[in-house]
This record gives structure tokens, C-alpha cells and sequence, in this order.
């Protein structure tokens, strides 16, 4: 249909007949990335395991090219689509190579020897994911993070047209994630193959994804580009996040601001104050900030974290009306943490409200802050 290289057809998914999940619409073109998000247990394993044939679909079908998958045998589909399941496979006295060399399975004849051209690829495939250390080593006993190495090794010399991957992350320490994520995003863009994966890092998703798909409760909520789908309310409702919110700006989950009436304001600007507003929070201090512009990277975390936050319009120099109600909440507190930034020709009634504070008595600089006590 029209320019899409994967897309699903009225597909319903679920168990022993049963479909759990309803009317799923994807469409996505060879090499872009797909990622499905949701809460655990929301159902995104199940969609991938029904797009894969390890469960039968209870309604409608995938289609590859325009190929059924539904009418495919499982060989042909081995040589166009490659599996990354979190389930554990059964590694005994097999080796990391063993393993990976299983990807090359779908090629061989019918006593399934592999040849030196087959070889060759299990060895370059296991270099481009940094794991061809582990080759002699015993599948079984290695780690799960390089367990997730290794069969990613095991999907790509299978050379497959759409990789498929259940939480690929999830046992990678941030290092490895990185990794392990820009291998996919090269190989989609690179090689034009087409990545099906879940994650629960959202701020990953975010970032590596072409197109994105929520996955909550019996329908699909929401599929689109990041930029679409990457919104305050998407989020905290897909997630039913009520303490705290997601923070669009920085791809991040924001703790809830700290309850009561502030006793300290702070001033900062140009990113100086994100570091002493999560130090705030993290201490369960309420405090009010500005003033900031609209645009400043400052704003973004302050008007999550802050009682209320003191902004001007972008690109304005400070107004006597923020600068009247900042003095009116500095009057309220009794400390005032100055977050040195940049000020410019604008700038002078910031400069006025640290001067006040310091000659009342309440000013106090973020390196004297947070000593060690």
C-alpha cells in the first residue's frame, strides 16, 4: 500500500483466541524505526511476538512488501525479518559464535553446515557489536547485558530486511544502550533496514525514533513521529503519571515540585539554575524563580519544579512588571541563590534585584550553597 514497507491490516492480538489489543494500525517505511512505548504489562510484547508468528493473531495480518506474513512459512520469514525476544534461550554448551551463527541458519542446506562466506558473517557481525571477545565463550554463563550483545550479533548475520526487538536495552548499563542504539539507527539509515523495537526509556524513543507508537489498554492511543506523540499530556496520560510530569524539553520524567510556601528564590539564567533547582527539590525546598525568559533552557525545569516562576517574553529585556513581582516574592523570602550567569545590556533590573538582595542581607552564591556538610 502505497510507499509503506511494513504495515499491519484490522490486526488484533492476545491469547487462547482471545484479543487483548485492537484495531492496530502501523505503516512504516523500509529504514525507519519504529518504537513502541506504554506501561508494562500494556501489551507491546505481544504485538511483536503476533508480527513475528511466535503468537498466532486473533484478527487480521502484517505484510512485508505487500507480502502476507500470515502465508509465509517460518524460513521464509527468517530470511526477510530477524528476532530479538527477551525470553532467555536455551544456551547450554553452546558458545557466543554457536549462537550467533544459528542466524545464518536460513541459508544453509538442508544439513545446515555453514560456509566460509556464512562464517565470515557471524564474525563480522559479532565485531560490529563489540562482542567478538565473547566468541569461545559459553553462552550460558555470560551476562545479560552481553547476552543482549550477542544476540543482536545473532539477528544482524541473518541479514534481514525488518529486525524486531523486545526492550533491547533493557540489561545495557548507559554505555552499551548508546551503543547498542546508534548500531540500529545506522543500520536503518545505512542499510535501509527496517527496526521494530519496545523501550522503556522514553527519552531514547524519543530520540532515536522515526515513528512512535503508544500502547495502553485494548486500542493503540496514539502513533505518530516524536514530534508528535512527545507531548506533556500524551505522556503523563499514556503513563497515568499524577506526581510529577514528563518533561518535553529534556526527554525526561520531572520529580513533583516540593509542597508549601517558598522561603528562597532563585535567581539564574542560561542553564546556571537546573542543577540548584533539582538540589531543591532533592531537599524538599519549595522556591520561586526568575526571572526568565520564556525561552531559556532555565524556564523549561523551572516551571515544573518552581511555586511559580517570574518570566518576560523571549528576546525582551527585563520589563518593570516581571521585575516588580520578583521583588514582591524576594520580599517574601529570607534567602536568595544567585546562580551566576551572562547578564547583558537587558539585564539591569536583574541586576538591581541582586543587588537588593545582597545589601538586605539574603543573597547567597551557588558555590557557598550546597557545601559539604
Amino acid at each position: 500500500m502505497g510507499d509503506y514497507y511494513f504495515r499491519t491490516s484490522d490486526l488484533s492480538v492476545g491469547y487462547n483466541g482471545k484479543a487483548l489489543i485492537h484495531d492496530i494500525e502501523i505503516n512504516i517505511r523500509a529504514g525507519e524505526i519504529l518504537t513502541l512505548i506504554g506501561p508494562n504489562g500494556s501489551g507491546k510484547s505481544t504485538i511483536l511476538k503476533s508480527i513475528t508468528k511466535h503468537l498466532a493473531v486473533i484478527k487480521g495480518d502484517s505484510f512485508i512488501a505487500d507480502a502476507s506474513i500470515n502465508a509465509m512459512t517460518y524460513k521464509e520469514l527468517s530470511r526477510r525479518l530477524a528476532v530479538v525476544l527477551t525470553e532467555r534461550i536455551k544456551g547450554e554448551l553452546l558458545t557466543c559464535w554457536d549462537v550467533v551463527a544459528t542466524g545464518r541458519y536460513p541459508y544453509t542446506n538442508t544439513l545446515g553446515l555453514l560456509g566460509q562466506e556464512d562464517k565470515e558473517k557471524v564474525r563480522l557481525a559479532m565485531e560490529r557489536v563489540h562482542a567478538a571477545d565473547l566468541a569461545e565463550r559459553d553462552f550460558s554463563a555470560i551476562s545479560d547485558g552481553q547476552r543482549q550483545r550477542v544476540l543482536l550479533a545473532r539477528a544482524i548475520c541473518q541479514e534481514p530486511e525488518i529486525i524486531v526487538l523486545d526492550e533491547p536495552t533493557s540489561f545495557l548499563d548507559i554505555r552499551h544502550k548508546l551503543q547498542l542504539l546508534s548500531i540500529l539507527r545506522s543500520m536503518a539509515k545505512e542499510k535501509g533496514i527496517t527496526v521494530i523495537m519496545s523501550l522503556h526509556e522514553i527519552d531514547l524513543a524519543q530520540k532515536i525514533s522515526d515513528k512512535i507508537m503508544c500502547v495502553s489498554g485494548e486500542v493503540i492511543s496514539n502513533f505518530g513521529t516524536p514530534e508528535e506523540i512527545f507531548r506533556e499530556e500524551i505522556i503523563n496520560e499514556l503513563y497515568g503519571i499524577s506526581e510529577g510530569s514528563f518533561n518535553i524539553a529534556f526527554g525526561s520524567v520531572e520529580l513533583p515540585p516540593p509542597a508549601g510556601e517558598p522561603d528562597t528564590f532563585v535567581i539564574s539564567g542560561c542553564g546556571s539554575g537546573i542543577s540548584v533547582f533539582r538540589r531543591l527539590q532533592k531537599e524538599d525546598t519549595p522556591f520561586y524563580a526568575g526571572v526568565l525568559a520564556e525561552n531559556d533552557v532555565d524556564f523549561q525545569v523551572a516551571k515544573v519544579l518552581a511555586a511559580e516562576v517570574v518570566t518576560e517574553k523571549p528576546f525582551e529585556p527585563i520589563g518593570e512588571e516581571a521585575a516588580a513581582r520578583a521583588r514582591a516574592l524576594i520580599d517574601r523570602c529570607s534567602r536568595v541563590i544567585y546562580a551566576p550567569f551572562p547578564l547583558g545590556t537587558g539585564s539591569a533590573r536583574i541586576v538591581g534585584l541582586i543587588e537588593a538582595a545582597r545589601e538586605a542581607g539574603k543573597l547567597e552564591e551557588t558555590d557557598k550553597v550546597f557545601e559539604t556538610k
